[in-house]
């Protein structure tokens, strides 16, 4: 799952100034970090919603994505 994250979605995000990194995947719970224009966009549900079938359509797996928000640090003063 790692791979197909880093390999396969990533690059998707990456063009839009975000991106998404593996956490974990445990029991169908999918935990994802997500950073740069990701950390603060406000439908992020709607792409954690598009993961999750990407990854049925492309994998046959059902997760739940849980995504967990990370901004770089210096954007800790804005």
């Amino acid at each position: 799952m790692k791979e197909y994250i880093e390999n396969v979605l990533a690059p998707r995000l990456q063009g839009d100034g975000g991106w998404v990194e593996f956490v974990s995947l445990e029991g169908g719970r999918l935990t994802l970090t997500f950073r740069g224009e990701c950390s603060k966009c406000t439908v992020l549900d709607r792409c954690t919603d598009w993961i999750q079938q990407k990854i049925l359509e492309d994998r046959g797996e059902a997760v739940t994505v849980e995504a967990v928000r990370k901004k770089p640090f210096f954007w800790d003063n804005e």
